[in-house]
């Protein structure tokens, strides 16, 4: 059986991650702080799919968690087969409203993080000839929106040359950019659904599906919903003051 590893994986688009990662038969490995969470993710599902699920309690945020995924991922002898960067949060507040301490964290979750685990997993991958990295971006990646969106254009912009450059050694990499989901993300920022008009809610088992899918047609950016695709579109040839005016929607 291959096996996963997904970050960030108790909640939202992780835990959707890993449930349709275990239904198609795929063991896992799940990473998030919470260990008591883990655990019970971990026993649902494998009484629902008969998987095997390993459980590391790891913060992102931290070198020494961070290192217990990379030693997990580099493990020779237990292959992951698909890396899902998943792990991530945002800061309701402006830059200069935040502390730095808090800015910092939130750069090594959404960017140290996936440099290294993914470092960590292409050296087996490429020795093996197989393997795939599908790291969480956002459409938010195409908008002047602080320091989150210029951490997701880090990933857009690593995955894309990431999967160039493994693409001859049998590696897939995939940049999922969803845009507001409905999932704990905004709840833990604070941040009411009503902040965002309901049509660009996004379903979390969705747009994973789609995502697996893109992953498996070897598609480099996966944008969920045509709404989302005119919207990234759009983003891309709007001047970035125009796009300044509306920094406010989805933070209220």
């Amino acid at each position: 059986m291959p096996t996963a590893l997904v970050t960030g994986a108790t909640a939202g688009i992780g835990h959707s991650f890993a449930q349709q990662l275990a239904a198609r038969g795929d063991d896992l490995v799940l990473v998030a702080r919470d260990a008591a969470r883990l655990e019970a993710v971990a026993a649902e599902l494998t009484a629902a799919h008969g998987v095997g699920v390993e459980v590391l309690a790891a913060d992102l945020a931290d070198r020494d968690g961070m290192a217990l995924v990379e030693a997990r991922l580099a493990d020779r002898d237990r292959p992951v087969d698909l890396l899902v960067n998943n792990a991530g949060f945002g800061l309701k507040e402006r830059f200069l409203d935040n502390p730095v301490d808090l800015e910092t964290a939130m750069l090594d979750v959404l960017v140290t993080a996936v440099l290294r685990l993914t470092h960590a997993a292409l050296g087996p991958m490429t020795e093996r000839g197989s393997g795939g990295v599908i790291n969480v971006s956002s459409v938010a990646s195409y908008l002047p929106r602080g320091t989150y969106s210029a951490a997701k254009a880090w990933v857009n912009s690593f995955s894309e040359w990431a999967a160039d450059e493994y693409r001859p050694q049998g590696v897939r990499v995939t940049a999922l950019l969803p845009g507001f989901t409905r999932t704990e993300f905004h709840e833990r920022m604070d941040v009411s659904r009503s902040s965002a008009p309901s049509f660009l809610w996004l379903d979390a088992d969705e747009l994973v599906r789609t995502a697996l899918a893109d992953h498996e047609a070897g598609k480099v950016f996966s944008i969920p919903s045509a709404r989302y695709k005119a919207i990234a579109t759009l983003a891309r040839v709007v001047p970035s003051p125009v796009l300044q005016r509306f920094q406010s929607l989805g933070r209220k």
